[in-house]
């Protein structure tokens, strides 16, 4: 069928507006996407609020053994026993040398028969004074020989005593022969070996044994930083948390978080001249020995309780040009802002906010990659994972 010419203008144009009748219905069936208006790009948002949190401080630190003793000779002899196991564990009053005894029994020997001579000496005189005593009375001996016979009586005592304090004396270096375990804990290398000459308060320790259950973290925290925290408290910006004892939780060398945990025992009450550091001392159990002296380790421990935090999820934080912590906060326009916050750790699937961020904000934690600073963005429900990161 063909059209006539005369009538394909009024054909054309009945063409042209049903297309842009058409056009116009599909512009006015699309949904609106929310208040940011058509095209506005969807955002999930977490709303902030504000929170109480604990104060948890990080600090280095050194393993030291909570007993430590220098196992040294008190008498001169030849070790002939050496029964310990290096680096074993040993019990107080274990034997750990055994010094040749042979003199010191001589010696001890020696004094009992000096003690037993004194001894009969002092009954002698005893009866000899009590008999001269009783004579002077009758004038049957002089009063001169009375007092020679009380006298020597007397100076039989003071030998008695003298003797017993040499046969003690020797007692005591006899028993010195064997060398003990001070302290229980693990003893280290041995400086001698059986034969070997030692002699009595020499320098060079035989063995050193270090008590490691419980053993001591020993911490550095600037003098800055404690003062700091100390305005924090007077001000109410950070209150204590009632606890006598302050909690502390170990980090290994590898990241890796020791169990169990410890608690602080005391602070230093004057600050290092060179370092400009106080020193904190914590007490950790170590029953299976896994800490040792000297290990370097990180210490986290709760020193308060700061209010009028903002908690928000790990998903929302970013990182500009200059490495400042940033967050994209949805305003009452529904439209982008770029905020520079103070993020100051991560507490558990959240990062703890101080500065920057108000509570009841909105701050995007799905679809950063799709908006910008100042465009409008249409406002969707947070799903609970991504408020939760």
């Amino acid at each position: 069928m063909q059209i006539d010419r005369s009538r394909r203008p009024a054909v054309l144009v009945m063409a042209l507006t049903a297309a842009f009748a058409l056009a116009a219905c599909g512009k006015d069936s699309t949904p609106q996407g929310g208040m940011g208006g058509a095209g506005a790009p969807q955002v999930a948002v977490y709303q902030t609020q504000a929170d109480v949190v604990p104060l948890v401080v990080e600090l280095p630190g050194r393993t030291a053994p909570s007993l430590i003793a220098e196992v040294r000779p008190q008498v001169s002899g030849i070790v002939k026993q050496r029964p310990f196991r290096e680096g074993g564990e040993v019990k107080a009053g274990e034997l750990l040398y055994q010094i040749d005894p042979a003199t010191y029994q001589a010696a001890h020997d020696s004094a009992a028969a000096g003690l037993a001579r004194a001894e009969a000496n002092l009954y002698a005189a005893r009866l000899k004074a009590e008999r001269f005593a009783g004579l002077v009375q009758i004038e049957a001996v002089s009063k001169q020989a009375n007092d020679e016979a009380q006298a020597a009586y007397k100076l039989a005592e003071a030998e008695v005593a003298a003797a017993r304090a040499a046969l003690e004396k020797a007692r005591v270096d006899l028993a010195f022969t064997r060398v003990s375990a001070p302290i229980g804990g693990r003893a280290g290398r041995s400086g001698v070996t059986p034969g070997a000459l030692v002699t009595a308060n020499q320098g060079e320790a035989l063995v050193t044994i270090q008590q490691l259950d419980p053993i001591y973290v020993d911490l550095t925290q600037s003098s800055a930083d404690l003062l700091r925290m100390r305005r924090d408290f007077e001000a109410g910006r950070v209150r204590r948390n009632g606890q006598d004892a302050v909690p502390v939780r170990l980090l290994m060398e590898d990241g890796s978080e020791y169990e169990p945990a410890g608690e602080l025992a005391f602070s230093e009450v004057s600050v290092d001249e060179g370092t400009g550091s106080v020193t904190l001392r914590a007490v950790f159990p170590n029953p299976k020995g896994e800490l040792l002296p000297g290990m370097y380790v990180r210490a986290r421990l709760e020193q308060g309780v700061k209010n009028d935090v903002v908690l928000v999820p790990h998903a929302a934080l970013g990182r500009d040009a200059r490495g400042n912590a940033t967050v994209m906060v949805v305003n009452g326009e529904d439209k982008v802002e770029a905020r520079v916050v103070r993020a100051e750790r991560s507490l558990g699937d959240k990062w703890v906010v101080s500065e920057g961020l108000a509570p009841g904000e909105r701050v995007v934690v799905e679809g950063l990659q799709r908006v910008r600073p100042g465009a409008p963005v249409t406002v969707v429900a947070a799903p609970a994972a991504a408020a939760a990161n």
